[in-house]
């Protein structure tokens, strides 16, 4: 039984599996306030699916790229709840998520603003790259370099950024990763040997004033 939890881009999401069934999902669009509502979220997940937090197994978690406060909510709660409970937590790259299932050549893309993008390109689930911040100019680039034909989908907010650098691609715009993507991420990897930590691209915008 794994409970997966997202906090890094537009929405609050969870959901419970129990192997290949999907017995909850919760999600709600939100860019702040994640840590309102992620508990209740889990809770009332947890309750649709008949289960309790001690029947859990393991706990995956989106890790980033993604919001500095939105990832750290997400990843503050499943490590207490982990703690708790004596059982894995899991991390789950978030660009991973946006492209599970995709078939082909996939890319994620999530719009950072500033002319910049969190890229990861991937091939049937294979990623072709790391996770990488780079300038809208760059990451056609990169596209282009590691595009050798075939159906294309770019999938993220900074999708419709690239679109031009990949002409007749499939573009779509999910706010969020889906928490059963995150759930089924988290459950194929193997036991972590230590808890899962942030991934960050690049430093936060805002810094503490010089002394």
């Amino acid at each position: 039984m794994i409970l997966s939890i997202d906090t890094c881009l537009g929405a609050s999401s969870v959901a419970v599996l129990d192997g290949e069934r999907v017995l909850a999902v919760r999600s709600e669009p939100m860019t702040r306030g994640h840590q309102e509502r992620i508990g209740v979220l889990a809770r009332e997940a947890a309750l649709e699916a008949g289960v309790a937090f001690a029947d859990l197994d393991r706990i995956g978690v989106t890790v980033g790229p993604g919001s500095f406060t939105g990832l750290r909510v997400g990843l503050a709660f499943a490590k207490g709840l982990a703690t708790a409970l004596s059982i894995p937590c899991v991390g789950v790259n978030t660009l991973e998520s946006l492209t599970f299932g995709v078939p082909g050549f996939a890319a994620a893309v999530i719009d950072v603003r500033m002319s910049q993008v969190y890229l990861q390109v991937f091939a049937n689930g294979t990623p072709l790259m790391a996770p990488d911040a780079l300038g809208l100019g760059e990451a056609a680039a990169r596209l282009a370099e590691l595009y050798s034909g075939g159906p294309a989908t770019l999938v993220g907010s900074g999708a419709p950024l690239l679109a031009d650098a990949l002409t007749g691609a499939t573009v779509l715009t999910p706010a969020a990763p889906d928490p059963v993507a995150v759930a089924r991420l988290a459950d194929s990897k193997p036991t972590p040997a230590h808890s899962p930590r942030p991934l960050y691209l690049r430093a936060p915008y805002a810094t503490l004033p010089a002394a």
